[in-house]
């Protein structure tokens, strides 16, 4: 064993390859040089996972599928081109660049384009947020507002520039003319929804009678474009808004065959921005039309009226008795009730003097009726003192009373009595019972007493 370790060091030294030294910052930048030569325009695809959006504007987030996961940017300026606001779980093909980071030795894309890995996962997205809202209540009938027949002032949602607002100005001055309120507002792209958004409780949040008209109705409106170009119309915060909105909202987005979410919580859909201002003002020549119409038929209808009115009373004046004759009988109805009351005069006249004379010459009547009277209450009160109390007590009668002062009128009472009071006519005798006594002793009792 030692012969083997003798050999060993004894061997001559191994001599190593040629080899470049790096430094740390050298090396991060030839990897970061190789990497962005390699990678410099790349498409992938992967589903968003841990998507954020900094203060600074920017958006961070990962790609992954099912074995690997991929750390991406997108920078503020790309982020405000983008058709759709980036959220988890949506399926995206992104074009852009990878690039290190020597800070942390990673790598991450740069995403320049964003778009949905086919129709069919953002259809998916669509139907769940759809359902999502469904079940909350947001598309229920029973808080859809009744759309005004003639709005003074109609507030319109939609991009400054675009023919959107040409085509409602237009529409709507053809049709009646009406004041136009545009509240200005991006319709797709990042920050298309939170302005779409803010326009929305902008309007709601005018004064009824400040400086600025407050609308009566509410046209969000933007033209065609692919499902991605509307998906601001399908998020969250416009779909809130304009169910909190206090003022009707008609929804006119992309063609007649577009369905976007808001139109679900409208509370009316219009198939495009000229149909939204059809819907928000009448046709004033048609009006004036219908008007006229009416106005024929209301001069007819009282004319007829008043001519059937005329033709009835016509007939029942032939009915009618001329005004002489109802004059001479009603002059001999009088004469005949004169003439009555004359004799009913004389009558009463005649009665009422004949009772005078009667009463003149018998006065001696009223002097009998008076003694007849006194001599009833004579009888009357010699009854009564018959029967009153003093007159019965000088009859030999006496009367008891227990100690309540309520009247005995039995054995029994007498014996439930703890003191008896005696009334005489000529005085009251009081005596105290001690015990319970028998009826022999009771009445032993008052003997002695008497």
């Amino acid at each position: 064993m030692s012969d083997l370790f003798e050999t060993l060091a004894s061997a001559p030294p191994v001599t190593q390859p040629n080899l470049h030294e790096y430094s740390v910052s050298e090396l991060s930048f030839e990897i970061k040089k190789c990497i962005e030569n390699t990678f410099n325009r790349i498409r992938v695809k992967g589903e968003i996972f841990g998507c954020k959006r900094a203060d600074s504007g920017h958006w961070y987030l990962s790609l992954k599928d099912e074995n690997a996961l991929l750390s991406a940017v997108i920078w503020k300026g790309t982020a405000t081109r983008l058709p759709f606001k980036p959220e988890d779980g949506l399926e995206v093909i992104a074009t852009g660049k990878i690039t290190t980071f020597s800070g942390k030795s990673s790598y991450q894309m740069i995403i320049e384009q964003l778009e949905i890995a086919g129709t069919g996962a953002l259809l998916k997205l669509l139907e769940e947020r759809k359902q999502k809202f469904a079940a909350e209540g947001l598309f229920d009938a029973a808080h859809k507002k009744k759309i005004p027949f003639l709005p003074d002032t109609i507030g319109v949602v939609t991009s400054p520039t675009g023919a959107v607002i040409r085509d409602i100005i237009h529409r709507v001055t053809d049709r009646f003319p009406s004041h136009i309120l545009l509240w200005p507002s991006l319709v797709q792209g990042e920050g298309a929804a939170e302005q779409i958004a803010q326009a929305i409780r902008g309007f709601n949040d005018l004064p009824a009678s400040g400086a600025i008209p407050r609308p009566d109705v509410i046209i969000v409106a933007r033209g065609g474009g692919s499902l991605e170009d509307l998906w601001a119309f399908n998020e969250e915060i416009v779909i809130r808004a304009v169910y909190d909105s206090e003022i009707p909202i008609i929804s006119a987005v992309g063609h007649e065959t577009d369905t976007m979410l808001i139109d679900y919580v409208a509370d009316m859909r219009a198939p495009t921005p000229t149909g939204a201002a059809e819907f928000a003002v009448p046709v004033k020549n048609e009006l004036l039309e219908r008007i006229k119409t009416l106005q024929s038929r209301m001069f007819s209808g009282i004319t007829h009226y008043f001519n059937e009115r005329k033709t009835i009373v016509q007939g029942l004046s032939r009915g009618i008795p001329k005004l002489d004759q109802i004059l001479a009988e009603n002059r001999q109805y009088l004469d005949e009730r004169s003439e009555r009351l004359h004799v009913a005069i004389e009558h009463y006249l005649t009665n009422n003097q004949n009772r005078l004379e009667l009463v003149s010459l018998k006065p001696y009547l009223i002097k009998n009726i008076i003694e007849k009277q006194k001599d009833n209450l004579n009888h009357l009160a010699l009854r009564l003192d018959a029967v009153s109390v003093e007159s019965v007590l000088q009859r030999g009668f006496a009367w008891v009373k227990n100690e309540q002062s309520q009247t005995v009128y039995n054995l029994q009472q007498a014996r439930q009595a703890h003191r008896l009071q005696i009334r005489f006519s000529d005085g009251t005798l009081t005596t105290n019972l001690k015990g319970t006594k028998n009826d022999q002793n009771l009445q032993s009792d008052l003997f002695d007493l008497l």
